[in-house]
């Protein structure tokens, strides 16, 4: 039974109707505590076991197992005892809180996402985590509100109540339906992430982590250099790097799926887009439709080798405050081939064709030789330093020099070509399109009547190369778009023709050139 306000105990005002979470969250929170102790007992029991004997030490570790698990659900039960929500004519509220008692509420009218999270345990019990929020980046969580957990039949229906106000009437419904939905081959473009060197990494040092517990990390690193005994340095390190690599792969493939398994993209009716993906965790973001001001095509330097590309969205109120830390929470479609981002990408923006497929304007030659030569001293730098330390300190060192210039010159300048190559910027109907990067290129489609103000840069290198930068300040994404190392008349006439009236007031016009005199030139006359 649901209880109401005043209903005694709680010292809840009288009101409209309050309701609890589900009180199945004590039980999540007991078994993930119980994981969490049975993760962390075997090392304790082997710390311990260095100045106790093995038993002794194992029931230590039990005690302070069951303590954890004890004080933890308690606690949980407390705070599900004393939280409570209701959801009224004008207002989401919370209240939770023992010593010290939170309130915090939220206009409706100010709600802009309801999304839906839920992690293997939650999926077993048929719960989910709502964040309620209003799509404001005050900073602190203060606009927005956490249900954690409740039913996903409940979850569903506040999802619908609270983005209620959001549908537009008069919106064009051609449009509605599953946009994208995922197809599992895109799977090979797992591995050539950046992310694959990463994973092989951290797998490399959570290898040594569980052997220093076991007291066996000497061993480990004895077993690794006897394998590279007779080699010299530098193929000790390529082969270590091509293993990483292909251990890292193996994660990304992993992680990918966890990630993007059953991803779904879909326009519900009234204009709002809807993304659901997740194998062992499941999530649904929602982007009100009115709150998008672009969409940007990412291509990872791997991604893009491939012709692939992932599609995010650029929109007000999709900041880390809505819960999550690592950004895919505007990603609208995982990687995917280049034409099905375009396409996507149209869809998204209503439009018949992707304003980032739009032939964009080149830069000025000046632009690729200041790419080429940070390109070039990110690289001789290094170089040079362990060339010193190599003469005066471990010829070793000798080596490694002499594989980074190797192999770092050519790739460097690749890589300055193709940013220089990448760089360039228009105009396609209602969107200003920037383009830039080459490890990871970023073409960017963004409304124009969303900019609100330029920013103009040219440092002491630009002015001498008669080069700019451009940034387009937008409430939206990331909050600034550049357009880098743009001409500097091209750069100052694009700004102003793209958003008429915000830039031209600060520009100086030119003075018009002095025309030369008039000259007539005799000519014979016909008889």
């Amino acid at each position: 039974m649901t209880p109401r306000e005043g209903a005694g105990s709680d010292g809840i005002p009288e009101g409209p109707e309050w309701r609890r979470l589900d009180r199945r969250t004590v039980l999540v929170t007991a078994a993930v505590l119980t994981g969490v102790a049975s993760g962390g007992a075997v090392p304790a029991v082997l710390a311990l076991s260095t100045a106790l004997p093995w038993w002794r030490a194992a029931a230590w570790v039990l005690v302070g197992a069951v303590l954890l698990v004890a004080c933890g659900t308690v606690a949980d039960h407390v705070r599900w005892r004393r939280t409570r929500y209701r959801i009224g004519a004008e207002r989401a509220e919370l209240r939770t809180g023992l010593l010290l008692v939170k309130r915090r509420s939220l206009a409706r009218a100010r709600i802009r996402t309801v999304d839906l999270t839920a992690h293997p345990l939650l999926r077993v019990l048929g719960l989910v985590r709502v964040r309620i929020g209003t799509g404001e980046n005050t900073g602190g969580g203060e606009s927005t509100l956490a249900l954690d957990p409740v039913t996903r039949a409940e979850g569903e229906r506040l999802r619908r109540v609270l983005l209620a106000h959001t549908v537009r009437d008069g919106v064009d419904g051609r449009h509605d339906g599953l946009l994208a939905t995922l197809d599992p081959r895109w799977i090979r473009y797992a591995p050539v992430s950046f992310l694959a060197p990463l994973l092989g990494c951290a797998a490399a040092g959570g290898v040594l982590q569980v052997s220093e517990w076991f007291g066996a990390q000497a061993a480990v690193i004895e077993w690794a250099g006897e394998r590279f005994e007779d080699a010299s340095l530098l193929w000790a390190i390529v082969v270590l790097v091509l293993l990483a690599t292909a251990v890292g792969a193996v994660g990304a493939l992993g992680l990918w799926t966890g990630m993007w398994w059953n991803h779904r993209l879909e326009r519900e009716p009234g204009g709002t887009l809807r993304v659901r993906r997740g194998l062992f965790t499941t999530r649904s973001v929602s982007i009100e439709e009115r709150r998008l001001r672009g969409v940007e095509i990412v291509e990872p330097l791997g991604v893009r080798l491939c012709r692939a590309a992932r599609v995010d969205a650029v929109a007000t109120g999709l900041t880390h405050d809505d819960g999550d830390r690592h950004g895919e929470h505007k990603t609208l479609l995982p990687p995917a081939p280049r034409a099905i981002a375009d396409r996507v990408a149209a869809q998204v923006l209503r439009e018949p064709v992707s304003p980032t497929s739009a032939p964009l304007i080149g830069h000025p030659r000046a632009a690729r030789a200041r790419r080429l030569r940070r390109a070039l001293g990110g690289v001789l730098l290094p170089v040079a330093v362990l060339t010193v330390l190599g003469a005066s300190v471990a010829s070793g060192l000798l080596d490694v020099a002499l594989l980074c210039a190797l192999a770092g010159v050519p790739l460097a300048v690749l890589l300055a070509l193709d940013a220089y190559r990448g760089l360039g910027h228009g105009v396609s109907g209602a969107y200003l399109v920037t383009r830039s990067g080459s490890l990871r290129r970023g073409t960017v489609a963004l409304r124009r009547d969303g900019v609100i103000g330029w920013t103009v840069r040219q440092t002491y290198f630009q002015r001498r190369a008669g080069l700019l930068t451009l940034t387009a300040t937008t409430a939206a994404g990331s909050g600034a778009y550049a357009v880098l190392d743009t001409g500097e008349g091209e750069g100052l006439a694009f700004a102003d023709a793209a958003v008429p009236g915000l830039l031209g007031p600060f520009l100086e016009p030119v003075p018009p050139t002095k025309a030369p005199p008039a000259t007539t030139e005799a000519r014979p006359t016909e008889r």
